[in-house]
């Protein structure tokens, strides 16, 4: 992962004035099926695993990788059951391992002790998630410290034909990772983004592409958890290449964005990418995951929750408590909308939505007076993303009362404030730039957990 970047590129402001009509920029079918997946894992897991590393140098041997309880059913069925829906294994991480016996190099697993060279961790993992019904995807990283033709021309058909035995070998792949991240003293290389993605198109056409700015989903421009409170699925991708863009550019999108490139916010449930025996008392609680959901999913992004396995590769006990506690409050909270059955607006279909103008309101009754302090408002994406800024009132018994202002919307924005008591509250969108298609509106009482 990304421990050191440099940033480079426009900083393109977005303000929230009053915005004009712009051409309608839509997902497509994969982006569409990618963003309510809400919450997918990332799986860091590699040679650093057992040399107590974040980044390896490449030197490392095959011999040190030996997780004798390797069980990729107990990392999956952990996530099913926590509410994830997609697991992305880091198939080669910066040090040039590889988790299955890649034909192109003789550093792998086919090399190392465990299961006398037989084992192929990347199929593990597909195969676990075809069982509990997850999605598969890899991680694969350009930079590559092991493999000697790196900084050579040969190195990209080097790297397409790794890529190339993860895209037939596994199945279906819904996710390919494409981690920018490269160090300060790294070969000067020049990568063949544009050979990489054609082969992902060509050989699994229905999977989205990660990388800094694209070309299917962008990076959220930390690794906090945090997506910006405005957060566009749009950004011009114009003149830029990956790995250059500002950060803060990438947090937020832009209104006036000619590509659909929504954010996925990355970050780990320790302070390391990779499993640490010293971090088994820095795990993130439950409570604080779901404070990275409402960052993140609640903010019109996609939540990667990097989830380390050991070094017998297993998920450790804290892990697997906090995950547990995770998807317990989240249930707990987004168990009953309060609000009174609107057909258009508590479906949970996006394609089914009422039609606003900006400063229309729009009264959103409950059923009788109830206590809350969560309410969640969804756009049909499919037709794009409108909602610029709004803000709810509630009624108090005898005149409307200001609640909350937000900005961005898109597929979802979750808005949290002090409980209030209320029979009905009344939404108007302020700022927008197009037709507000407004399609779902839930109202909720958290868990007191959070």
């Amino acid at each position: 992962m990304r421990l050191s970047r440099a940033f480079t590129g426009l900083l393109i402001s977005v303000a929230l004035t009053r915005l004009t009509a712009q051409p309608t920029v839509k997902p497509t079918p994969r982006q569409l099926a990618w963003q309510p997946l809400e919450t997918t894992a990332f799986l860091h897991f590699t040679v650093n695993t057992f040399t107590d590393k974040e980044w390896g140098d490449g030197t490392e041997s095959p011999a040190i990788f030996n997780p004798t309880k390797l069980d990729a059913r107990q990392w999956i069925k952990a996530l099913k059951e926590a509410g994830f829906k997609m697991a992305i294994i880091t198939a080669k991480h910066h040090d040039g391992f590889c988790l299955w016996p890649s034909k192109m190099t003789e550093h792998s697993v086919k090399n190392s002790p465990w299961k006398n060279g037989k084992g192929d961790v990347v199929r593990e993992v597909a195969d676990a998630c075809r069982e509990f019904g997850l999605k598969f995807g890899v991680y694969l990283s350009p930079w590559d410290r092991h493999e000697p033709r790196y900084g050579t021309a040969a190195y990209n058909d080097y790297y397409k034909s790794q890529l190339r035995e993860l895209l037939t070998n596994y199945g279906p792949i819904s996710e390919v990772w494409f981690d920018g991240a490269k160090g300060e003293n790294a070969k000067d290389m020049t990568y063949d983004f544009a050979g990489y993605w054609a082969l992902v198109r060509e050989l699994q056409p229905n999977a989205v592409m990660f990388s800094d700015a694209g070309p299917d989903v962008r990076w959220v421009g930390n690794e906090a958890g945090n997506a910006g409170e405005t957060c566009w699925s749009t950004i011009n991708t114009d003149g830029l290449a990956p790995g250059v863009a500002d950060s803060k550019y990438l947090n937020r999108g832009d209104a006036t964005g000619k590509q659909w490139v929504p954010a996925e916010t990355d970050v780990s449930i320790r302070p390391g990418w990779f499993y640490h025996p010293k971090e088994d008392d820095k795990v993130r609680s439950g409570k604080n995951l779901v404070n990275l959901y409402y960052q993140s999913v609640g903010r019109n992004s996609l939540l990667l929750l990097n989830v380390p396995p050991n070094r017998e590769g297993l998920f450790s006990a804290p892990d697997l408590a906090s995950l547990k506690e995770f998807r317990s409050i989240l249930d707990e909270t987004f168990k009953q909308n309060l609000v009174a059955k609107q057909p258009k607006l508590t479906d949970k279909q996006l394609g089914t939505f009422t039609t606003l103008t900006a400063n229309q309101p729009i009264t959103i009754d409950l059923n009788g007076e109830k206590t809350f302090d969560r309410i969640s408002i969804q756009e049909n994406i499919a037709n794009g993303q409108r909602i610029a800024s709004g803000r709810v009132e509630y009624w108090d018994g005898s005149e409307w009362k200001s609640l909350q202002t937000f900005t961005t919307v898109g597929y979802k924005r979750l808005l949290r404030f002090p409980e209030v008591k209320s029979s009905k509250l009344r939404l108007f969108i302020t700022n927008a730039n197009g037709p507000i298609e407004l399609a779902e509106v839930g109202v909720y009482k958290a868990s007191a957990r959070e």
